[in-house]
C-alpha cells in the first residue's frame, strides 16, 4: 500500500544534510513495512536488525558504540557486507536498546556516509531514561501516523477520484454528483475502518466490518 512517508524518506536519502533517522510512532502504523519497502526500492541491500527478536544485539552495543567497531560486527550478524551509501541499515524496536540510540550520535559525527533508519514505539520512554544520553541535534526525527483518508482512497484503488477531489478543491468548483456520492461512501467507510494498515488490508480483502472491528480490538 502506498504511504506518503515514502516521499519524505526519498528526500531524506538524497539530502546532503542527512542524519540518522528516527522513525517513531504507535505500534502497527506501518513503520517496519514502510522502511523495508523503501529499502527494497531505493537501495541495493537492506541490513535489518530487530532488538526484540534478537536480544543478543543489545550486548553488541553494550560492548561498543563506535561505528568502526560496529559495522564489521553488524555485517557478520546480517551475513552481508554493509557498504556505504548502497546499504540501508535498519534498527527496529530500538526503544529496547538505549545504547543503540546513543550510537546514532557517533554515526552522525564519524560515519555520516552510512544510511541508518531506526524504528520504534514508545521512544519517549527511552528518551527520558537517565543512564544513556539521547543524540540531540545528531538525528532526524519523523513520526508515522495511521493512514489518512487520501491513503485509504488510494489503497481502495481510487487514485482518479483523489485527483478529481484535488482538482475541484483547487478550482473551488463542485464535484459531479455521482463522484461526490462515491467519495462520501469511501469517507464513511474510512470512518469505520480507520487508518491502521492491517485493518485496511482486512477490509479490502473481506469487506467484513465485523472482522475489521475484531482486528481493531486485537490491535487495541
Amino acid at each position: 500500500m502506498y504511504r506518503k512517508i515514502m516521499e519524505y524518506l526519498a528526500n531524506w536519502k538524497n539530502s546532503p544534510y542527512r542524519k540518522p533517522l528516527i522513525l517513531q510512532g504507535a505500534r502497527q502504523v506501518g513503520k517496519t513495512y514502510s522502511v523495508l519497502e523503501f529499502g527494497r526500492e531505493q537501495y541495493e541491500n537492506v541490513a535489518y536488525f530487530n532488538f526484540e527478536t534478537n536480544p543478543a544485539l543489545i550486548k553488541t552495543f553494550e560492548e561498543s558504540i563506535e561505528p568502526a567497531v560496529l559495522i564489521p560486527i553488524l555485517s557478520h550478524i546480517a551475513s552481508q557486507t554493509i557498504i556505504k551509501e548502497t546499504t540501508l541499515i535498519v534498527f527496529d524496536e530500538v526503544q529496547l536498546c538505549e545504547r543503540a540510540l546513543t550510537s546514532l550520535k557517533y554515526f552522525s559525527e564519524n560515519a555520516p556516509e552510512f544510511h541508518i533508519i531506526v524504528a520504534g514505539s514508545l521512544l519517549g520512554v527511552a528518551v527520558n531514561r537517565e543512564r544513556f544520553s539521547f543524540p540531540v541535534g545528531k538525528v532526524d526525527i519523523k513520526t508515522l501516523y495511521p493512514m489518512d483518508m487520501e491513503e485509504f482512497f488510494l489503497a481502495c484503488g481510487e487514485g482518479d477520484l483523489v485527483a478529481k477531489i484535488k482538482q475541484c478543491f483547487e478550482n473551488n468548483s463542485p464535484m459531479p454528483t455521482a463522484l461526490h456520492e462515491s467519495a462520501m461512501q469511501y469517507y464513511r467507510q474510512y470512518l469505520v475502518v480507520g487508518g491502521m494498515p492491517d485493518c485496511v488490508n482486512k477490509f479490502l480483502e473481506t469487506k467484513d466490518y465485523i472482522f475489521v472491528r475484531h482486528t481493531q480490538s486485537m490491535i487495541l
